[in-house]
Parts: C-alpha cells; structure tokens; sequence
C-alpha cells in the first residue's frame, strides 16, 4: 500500500524504469543513451556508524555508452539541507560503484521545481570544485494528457502527469482519459499505478472522483489474488448451490480486498461480513474495501439507519 504522494512519486519509476528514460526524452528534452537493462538497488547510503543518509530510490540503468546510475528524489518543499546532502550522495555513490550518477528530483509543485533546479555550487567563485545539477521533473513540464489516445499511447506516462499535476487544477481533466488507459494493460500494473495516483491527488473531489473510477472498474477484482478468492467460491458454490457460492465468495473478496490493502480487521468484522446473506450488500462492502481507511467503513451509514 503506497501511504503518500512523496512514495509513490518515486516508486512510479521502480514499477516502470522505462518510464524514466521517455521522461528524460519527453519532459526533460535530455539525450539519455537508450537502456538495456535496470536494476533497483539498494537505496541505504549509511556509512557505519553516525548520519543515517538515504536517497528514495536508485537504479543502475545499463547502455551501449556505458552504465549510470539514477538517484530519483521525490520532493515536496524547498529544503536547504538537500543542497548538502545531494551532492554527497553523487559523490559518495561514483566512488561505490564507479559509474556516473545522475540526480533525479520529482516534484508536485512549480516553486519547488524551481528551487531544486538551481545548480549545487561548491568551492571559490569562478573555480568550482563541484557543480551539481539535478534534473527537476515537475507540473511546469510534464504536460496535462487529457485525451484517451495520448494516455493509451504511454500509460505510465499519463499516470506520471495525473501525479505530478495532482495537487493542481489540472488534476481532474486527467483522470477519466486515465483511467480508460489503464483498461488496456495488465490488472495489476492498473492497481498498482491507481495506488500511485490516488496518493498524489490533494484535492478531495480529484481524489474521490478517482476512488470512484477505480471502484467502477473493479481493478481489485481482476488481480490474481482476488481470481483465486472467485474460483474458490464458484467451486464451493457447485457443490452447495450457486448462489450461496456467489455470498461466501464475495464476504472473503471484501476481507482479501483489506487484507491486501494491510488494513487491520477485528474479529467482529469478519464475522459480520462473513455472517451476510445478502449479495447485495456484499458488492456494496466490496466496492468499499476499495478505498475504506479502517475495516469499519465499509458498515458507514449503515448502522443508524438500523
């Protein structure tokens, strides 16, 4: 479960690192040597004993001209200790691996791009001993892809403009195109990408009209986890009666649908859920489950109105 926007503005790149190279070459205009093969690795920059330093994620991406390696940090606001830290991380990561580092910053927010674009100057005025120039992807140049055909064209770069347009005005226009883009790949690529967006969106009607779209399209439904909770109650269902197959199938798709999601549920939702006799109403916790916060929102309203 992706639990902020600063995660999953970085971790977009670990479920796609394609989608970085078409952002060096779409959004950043940069000629980056066309990859063979990357690898995540291990983000901890701790060196033994006292400063904990650690960037969000780093790939090694390996090219005809060589390898590099890409140190994405994901950034919400200006932060002046970063003007310190970033250079140590290049330096620190070159003379580890011996390849050249690239520093990466995404961000949701236009004086924050700005900021972070500025050059890293260390040394005499004039004579340099370190430049550092991080490449900002931010709203001021990932472009607003509002069509279905451009988002179909590029899903996770459509999914990389809904998040980094997801705390502004833009946000709203992208999100239906999306998530019909999202019908044309893989079920679980579509989830995990809905996660990334539902996390970025701060305006509470952008977000629930994203909930809502997700809900409708049942995504959950058709990741492999939840096919194995429907076949199971279709074989159940067979041999007790297709339609008490179909309830008991659905009451464990709403509790998988939780548990996935890492969402505690107490032993008095389970048996309330289990314990439900009505399909109805079981699609209607399912759907919930999609987006509830604690296992006892998927009974909101329900209660008084018994």
């Amino acid at each position: 479960m992706v639990g902020s926007s600063h995660e999953a503005l970085h971790r977009v790149f670990q479920k796609d690192p394609a989608l970085l190279t078409r952002a060096f070459q779409k959004v950043l205009h940069v000629a980056f040597p066309e990859p063979r093969d990357f690898a995540v690795l291990n983000a901890d920059l701790t060196e033994i004993e006292p400063v904990e330093r650690r960037v969000d994620t780093l790939m090694r991406v390996e090219t005809d001209e060589g390898a590099y390696l890409l140190v994405i940090e994901a950034q919400g606001k200006k932060d002046e200790d970063k003007r310190g830290s970033w250079p140590y991380y290049l330096s620190y990561l070159y003379a580890k691996y011996r390849c050249e580092p690239v520093l990466v910053v995404i961000t949701q927010n236009s004086a924050t791009a700005r900021w972070a674009a500025q050059p890293i100057r260390l040394g005499l005025p004039g004579w340099h001993a370190m430049t550092v120039r991080p490449l900002v992807i931010g709203p001021d140049n990932v472009p607003v892809i509002a069509g279905e055909r451009e988002a179909e064209r590029d899903v996770p770069l459509a999914v990389l403009s809904a998040m980094t347009h997801g705390r502004g005005r833009g946000a709203t226009a992208i999100l239906e195109p999306l998530a019909t883009a999202l019908r044309t790949i893989d079920a679980e690529s579509a989830a995990v990408f809905g996660q990334f967006v539902d996390s970025c969106l701060a305006d509470a009607e952008a977000r629930e009209i994203w909930r809502d779209l997700m809900a409708e399209m049942h995504y959950f439904f058709r990741h492999p986890v939840a096919e194995k909770v429907r076949e199971e109650g279709r074989e159940e269902g067979r041999e007790e009666g297709r339609e008490e197959g179909r309830i008991e199938d659905r009451g464990e798709m709403t509790l998988r649908i939780l548990e996935w999601r890492r969402i505690p549920v107490p032993e008095s939702v389970r048996e309330r859920v289990l314990a439900c006799d009505s399909l109805e109403r079981l699609e209607t916790w399912a759907q919930r489950a999609v987006h509830a916060m604690r296992a006892e929102d998927l009974f909101l309203g329900e209660d008084e109105e018994e």
